[in-house]
């Protein structure tokens, strides 16, 4: 689903470009940088014995172009505000260093959740992240998939580059879709527009429209309601499309529902696979067939057979290799990645 020609035709400009990865994104930092041509740029980081910690670029940023890549999120060695304070450590370290223009490309971006008030007091946590960021002089931020695109745009004041991971299941889910009668669908009335992006994209791809189905979800003091069901899924392959999938409770609670409607096999796939609390156990009930994420993450939380045997994890680098690569030039569209 990328486009080829776009990036055959805008050859690199390495000396007026930076790439960084910091460390506990640096798998990622590498795919996308093999993907430019492009080896990443080096940099120090140190852990001082108080906790403390410092990170600098090794070579010259003065008047590049700089892109920095850190996904957000807890892992077993260090925490998500550990890699949060790292990351805006490093932008302004890099800011001050004379850099032209500074890009934060966070594949995962954390407390993008906690957008709007929904008790008395409470924050919205994204709008303070995103004052975080331009204060240590950042000029752009790069996401994939945030939970909610309006509160994300809204909350920065600086350029936002949001990309869907609905090409990438489009190219996952196709082969699906050309064996059997399938349905996208989405588990709750919040996503539906993300949904429709991949069964557009999945339609395209085949050549023939795909049905889409919903169902209805509400959830206060962490209990979940809602009966309605909308869509056609008796004996078909259904595939439930979300942003994340934190413990996995939703997406089962849709694949049973499913199921009960006389679906024939489900899948489900999520840009970000955090795969928290019992996620283990729902994961491998019978009426989850398979489960798609991509790697902006590594699904360390997960018992290692079941990630082998029950999930598909998807490059993403390529997407966002693609993006960095038409943000370089002014003639590259970003939004032909985006279709919205």
């Amino acid at each position: 689903m990328l486009p080829k020609k776009l990036s055959a035709a805008f050859p690199m400009k390495l000396n007026d470009f930076s790439l960084f990865a910091l460390e506990s994104t640096r798998a990622f930092g590498e795919n996308v940088g093999r993907r430019l041509n492009a080896p990443l740029s080096e940099h120090e980081e140190r852990q001082f014995e108080d906790g403390e910690h410092k990170a600098r670029p090794l070579e010259s940023v003065r008047g590049k172009d700089v892109y920095v890549i850190q996904s957000l999120y807890s892992d077993r060695e260090k925490s998500v505000n550990d890699k949060l304070c790292r990351l805006l450590f490093f932008l302004g370290a890099v800011r001050d260093a004379g850099a032209g223009r500074v890009t934060a490309v966070s594949p995962y971006l954390a407390y993008a959740r906690k957008d709007r008030k929904t008790k008395s007091r409470d924050p919205t946590t994204i709008r303070y992240l995103a004052q975080l960021i331009e204060a240590v002089g950042a000029d752009r931020v790069v996401v994939l998939e945030v939970h909610n695109l309006a509160a994300f745009q809204n909350a920065f004041r600086i350029e936002t580059v949001h990309l869907d991971a609905a090409p990438l299941f489009a190219d996952h889910f196709a082969p699906l879709a050309a064996g059997a009668p399938v349905t996208v669908m989405s588990p709750d009335a919040g996503g539906v527009k993300r949904a429709e992006l991949v069964r557009q994209a999945l339609s395209e791809k085949i050549g023939s429209e795909v049905p889409f189905a919903f169902m209805e979800k509400t959830r206060s003091e962490e209990i979940v309601r809602g009966d309605l069901f909308a869509g056609a899924v008796e004996g078909r392959r259904v595939i439930i499309i979300d942003d994340l999938i934190s413990s996995g409770t939703t997406l089962l609670r849709a694949a049973k529902a499913c199921r009960e409607r006389g679906a024939n096999e489900v899948q489900a796939a999520a840009a970000h696979g955090l795969f928290i609390g019992d996620a283990d156990q729902v994961l491998s009930d019978p009426s989850l067939d398979r489960v798609a994420v991509t790697d902006t993450l590594p699904p360390f939380r997960l018992d290692p057979h079941l990630a082998k045997t029950k999930l598909d994890v998807l490059d993403a680098a390529s997407l966002v290799a693609e993006a960095i690569r038409r943000l370089l030039h002014e003639n590259g569209s970003v939004s032909e990645l985006t279709p919205r």
